[in-house]
């Protein structure tokens, strides 16, 4: 699964990589990205800003919102099955912005936080679905969720998940193409050679933690050891 993902980089960089031209709302840089938060992406709708949506996401028919606290993530091979995902594979996908992100590797001492990058250290996307909800009154909820595939190499050595991540070349098909198995085809596993990892502290366990010593190799950071 994904849970947890950061993004540090100015907005300035951002619009440079992704061609925006700016963003609706004001831009915060995120060391430890948690669901129920409000995240960058830019979608089909509106492939030119960046917008704001919530974690986790809400179908338009749910009764309730706090069902989107169990849809942080979408898994590849049945997104185009599943009564929460299909509708938006359709119609509603995006990219969520990220430069690294999380996952927990379980050992006898207990699990440790590791920090997942791209080696020159750039952005990249995860490819995404969202979707809008209305309370029925005035309220308009905007959610995602992170769709997830089996691993690649380096991710195997942690989890037997891992977000998508798109190639550059293949962002704009992502949100513009209209073929199912165009699409269905880009969720596969990145390539393993152009990441990276490392141990970090449990800092990043509490989504109350929120700053840069959480994405330092553990023993760097002034906060807690695993």
């Amino acid at each position: 699964m994904c849970g947890r993902f950061s993004l540090t980089k100015e907005e300035r960089a951002i619009n440079e990589r992704f061609e925006t031209s700016g963003s609706e709302a004001t831009y915060i840089p995120r060391y430890n990205a948690a669901p129920g938060q409000e995240q960058a992406v830019i979608t089909n709708r509106k492939p030119d800003r960046l917008s704001y949506f919530r974690w986790g996401l809400v179908p338009f028919w749910a009764k309730d919102p706090s069902i989107g606290n169990k849809m942080i993530n979408a898994k590849a091979e049945t997104i185009d099955q599943k009564a929460s995902f299909k509708n938006p594979f359709k119609s509603k996908r995006c990219l969520v912005i990220s430069d690294g992100f999380f996952e927990w590797k379980k050992t006898p001492e207990g699990k440790i936080p590791h920090y997942i990058f791209f080696k020159n250290h750039e952005l990249f996307a995860f490819a995404g679905l969202w979707e809008q909800w209305n309370d029925g009154g005035n309220g308009i909820l905007n959610t995602f969720t992170i769709i997830t595939t089996e691993p690649n190499s380096l991710m195997s050595k942690l989890h037997n998940r891992m977000p998508v991540i798109l190639p550059a070349d293949d962002e704009q098909t992502w949100l513009k193409s209209d073929n199912p198995e165009e699409l269905k085809e880009l969720l596969r596993p990145f390539n393993p050679k152009k990441m990276d990892l490392y141990p970090i502290s449990t800092l990043v366990n509490s989504p109350k933690n929120d700053e840069a010593e959480i994405i330092k190799p553990a023993g760097e950071e002034t906060g807690k050891l695993f």
